[in-house]
Parts: structure tokens; C-alpha cells; sequence
């Protein structure tokens, strides 16, 4: 997937906090194809998750719902504690995925 290095993308998913702020924010998550990913079970495989930096971050109390992150992907490996992603981002938009009606 380097094809993808570089390229601004917008990706839809749920978000696992690595990183949360006094004020209860999260800049720094993996975002992850579903719900509860990397918490109770094994993690996706790393090619299906990608580590996201974000200056404003999302809100602790709103995670149980999917979102659109876009921005810049990089292709290039992050470790965590939680899981291993193939992806990087510094996500320029974050916004609730909502269906279309």
C-alpha cells in the first residue's frame, strides 16, 4: 500500500485513546474497524489500523460511535501498548459518521 504514502484520505472507524488530557481529550489514538478492537480481544491485524495525532482530539465521553478522520496518511509503522499499526496520520478533520439518509 505505499501508493497510499502521502495521500490525503478520509478513513471511517472507532477510535481506542492512548493518550487522554486533563480535560478529558484524546490526541493520540489508533483508529481501529470496530468497536472494543484492541480492548478485550486481539487487535486487528496491523494493516487495518492506523495511528492517529490529532491537535484538538475527541472528547472520552464520545468514543462509542464511529468517525471520519481525514488528513496526510503515511505509510509507516507504529508500536504501541495496545496493538501495532501499519498506518500513521495527523488527522486535519475529525467528525461523527453518520448514514446517509
Amino acid at each position: 500500500m505505499k501508493s497510499l504514502d502521502g495521500q490525503s484520505v478520509r478513513l471511517p472507524g472507532y477510535i481506542v485513546p492512548l493518550e487522554v488530557s486533563e480535560e478529558g481529550r484524546t490526541t493520540d489514538f489508533l483508529l481501529v474497524p470496530y468497536f472494543g478492537a484492541c480492548i478485550h480481544v486481539p487487535p486487528p491485524p496491523s494493516n487495518q489500523i492506523v495511528h492517529v495525532t490529532s491537535e484538538v482530539g475527541v472528547k472520552l465521553d464520545e468514543l462509542y460511535q464511529p468517525y471520519w478522520i481525514e488528513g496526510d496518511m503515511q505509510v509507516k509503522p507504529s508500536t504501541s501498548e495496545l496493538a501495532d499499526a501499519g498506518y500513521q496520520m495527523a488527522a486535519q478533520k475529525i467528525y461523527v459518521y453518520e448514514l446517509p439518509e
